[in-house]
């Protein structure tokens, strides 16, 4: 197995941002947030075991899993507090993250994230996770993001390029099937609601009202202590939709950090 792809950017110390990415996709889902942010900020962008340069990594298939062996990567780079922001898959591992090791985490943004509610679009992540071809992909991620948001030629591209790669498609099937415990028909799996209340740390949660992967929850839904933002006639695409929107919250999570 070869190591977690961590990418460095912004401040070469401070307390870092770790983003994590959602299923299918890879680091540079953060791109257009990762401009906007204060460069006085350290940030740590990370590959998800089985997706980009963390293909081979440990910890692949579920979020469990994931959240382990990211925590392990962290440790071996010699982090040790962190703010973590997490999309789709990533904020599901996120949220794993900050019940695991809530000393650590000074702050939870969760953007459009996955484990809140068995509801899901599994037909689409299907699709998605088989898709090889330009035009398979371009079609998945315009059906997963807002109407009139059109994915740029360049990141299209990429993920031909990506889905290329042996086993990056076997990969991307194991990791889809353990999102489904009880099989697609039953939705994905289900964060402990008691354990997400119960975290210490500030958390704040943005979502598109017009999110047809996850949809966006009323407000009762998620523990009272998260700061909610709803993000009108967005998709779940939000780190390429709505980078500015994304950085705002970040900015605010960071705090005095940034």
């Amino acid at each position: 197995m070869s190591g977690l792809h961590m990418d460095f950017s912004g401040a070469a110390d401070g307390t870092p941002l770790v983003l994590l990415h959602g299923f299918g996709g890879d680091g540079s889902a953060w791109d257009a947030v990762r401009v906007e942010l204060p460069k006085s900020l350290r940030v740590i962008t990370v590959d998800l075991p089985g997706h980009g340069g963390s293909l081979d990594a440990d910890g692949r298939g579920g979020a469990g899993r994931m959240a382990k062996a990211i925590l392990a990567g962290l440790d071996a780079a010699g982090v040790t507090a962190f703010h973590l922001a997490g999309h789709s898959m990533g904020g599901a591992v996120s949220s794993l993250i900050a019940m695991r090791a809530p000393d650590r985490v000074k702050s939870l943004t969760l953007v459009a994230p996955g484990g809140m509610a068995s509801a899901i679009n599994a037909d689409l992540l299907q699709r998605y996770a088989n898709a090889t071809s330009e035009a398979e992909i371009r079609k998945c991620l315009n059906e997963m993001s807002a109407a009139g948001f059109d994915t740029p030629q360049a990141v299209v591209e990429h993920f031909v390029a990506a889905r290329a790669r042996p086993g990056q498609i076997e990969a991307l099937d194991e990791t889809y099937r353990a999102m489904f415990p009880n099989g697609p028909e039953e939705g994905q799996g289900v964060l402990p609601a008691d354990a997400l209340a119960a975290l210490k740390m500030p958390v704040a949660v943005i979502w598109g009202t017009d999110d047809t992967v996850l949809p966006c929850p009323k407000p009762p839904a998620l523990p009272a202590s998260f700061v909610f933002n709803v993000l009108p006639g967005l998709g779940h695409m939000l780190p390429e939709e709505a980078p500015d929107a994304v950085v705002r919250v970040l900015v605010e999570a960071v705090g005095s950090d940034a």
